[in-house]
């Protein structure tokens, strides 16, 4: 497992790739990494043991001790760098990209607020147990909205830890006067739809091509998350056509379809094969093909949970359809099956499977009901 940049210390900050949109309170956690590898070798070789740091041993309370050390290093570094354009060059160049150049200031200026880094997180906690609107927009109101860049990182931390955005917008629409996106921005608030967009996009890497055995659980909380940041701005905050905000939605949204929509296409054929008897020779249970259909089935029902959040209305209603069709058939065949061969344990474990798959797509009830047709079959036989 690679280090942690700045022993974690500025965790809070960080976004995965890929990101196309950058914002103003995150750094990617590859430009963090490579900053990273420029101050413990370049700057403080003699401050900071690279062993310890190849080992995981070197740690936050290690860098605390040193923090004003380092701050002025890579401070003076900069400044040097700003006269020089051959250095700044060559610093690019070591970094890896112009990006990772630009992200050193943000990298500095969330080491100096890492102490409120922390603030903020216990924030976001405090906000999801504040239930008076009055009260939330009091403490939004406490925030340093007239230093956009240090908002920028403390909205950023705290979002992270806010499980219903909703409400977080709401109360800076009450604070605004209206809902137009002129409003939110004159009232200094424009961090906090930055801090959304910057979370919405962050769930794009979860979201990567998915196998039979993809972490679904954390596929569809990824989703479910993507949802909810999705729709507290796109059901409350009125875009101005056109701008960066309406622009980057629209196509973070498109990235999360279309990273969606090839497992979406491939639900009805999982179900299809592993429910289906084998033809020829000896019938046997395909456990990968029954993992990726139960998975399947996990992630449409969180899609239909997500849909508004998502540009998939045709391909999702056509999925949610044919499964439905494809589940009762196979089930049905199944049941008669099990009449059939009652001690047959490929087709108890076949039936196990599709029940699962029914009471997520269906619900509770019908699965209850197909385990007692299930066992009045097996009782006839």
């Amino acid at each position: 497992m690679a280090a942690r940049p700045f022993a974690g210390l500025i965790d809070a900050i960080l976004v995965q790739d890929p990101v196309s949109f950058p914002f103003a309170g995150s750094v990617t956690r590859a430009h963090a990494e490579a900053g990273w590898v420029w101050v413990h070798r370049d700057l403080c070789p003699d401050l900071i043991s690279a062993d310890g740091v190849a080992n995981g041993n070197f740690s936050a309370s290690d860098l605390e001790a040193i923090m004003p050390d380092v701050l002025a290093r890579m401070k003076d570094a900069l400044a040097a760098i700003a006269k020089d354009p051959e250095k700044d060059r060559r610093l690019r160049a070591a970094l890896g990209s112009t990006e990772a150049r630009d992200a050193l200031p943000v990298i500095m200026m969330a080491l100096r607020s890492r102490a409120l880094l922390v603030k903020a997180k216990a924030f976001g906690k405090a906000v999801n147990a504040i239930t008076e609107d009055g009260a939330l927009g009091v403490a939004l109101q406490s925030m340093p909205l007239q230093d956009p860049a240090l908002a920028s990182l403390l909205f950023h931390a705290a979002l992270g830890q806010i499980a219903n955005p909703t409400r977080l917008v709401t109360t800076i629409i009450k604070l605004s006067g209206n809902a137009t996106e002129a409003a939110v921005i004159r009232m200094g608030f424009s961090p906090v739809i930055d801090a959304i967009l910057a979370h919405a996009q962050n769930q794009i890497h979860i979201l990567q091509p998915m196998g039979a055995f993809a972490d679904i659980d954390l596929v569809c909380r990824s989703l479910e998350r993507f949802h909810r940041l999705v729709r507290s701005l796109s059901g409350y905050i009125e875009f101005a056509r056109g701008s960066r905000w309406a622009m980057v939605l629209s196509a973070i949204t498109k990235q999360v379809s279309d990273r969606i929509e090839p497992r979406l296409r491939d639900v009805v054929s999982d179900i299809n094969q592993a429910m289906r008897r084998g033809r020829e020779g000896s019938d046997r249970l395909d456990n990968d093909r029954i993992l990726a259909a139960i998975n399947g089935v996990y992630l449409l029902a969180t899609i239909r949970e997500c849909r508004d959040s998502l540009a998939l209305n045709a391909l999702f209603d056509q999925a949610w359809s044919q499964t439905g069709q494809a589940l009762e058939v196979h089930l049905q065949r199944n049941l008669d099956l099990i009449r059939q061969n009652p001690a047959d344990p490929v087709i108890s474990a076949r039936l196990d499977a599709g029940i699962k798959m029914a009471e997520v797509r269906f619900n509770p009830e019908y699965a209850d009901t197909l385990k007692r047709a299930r066992a009045a079959a097996e009782r006839r036989s």
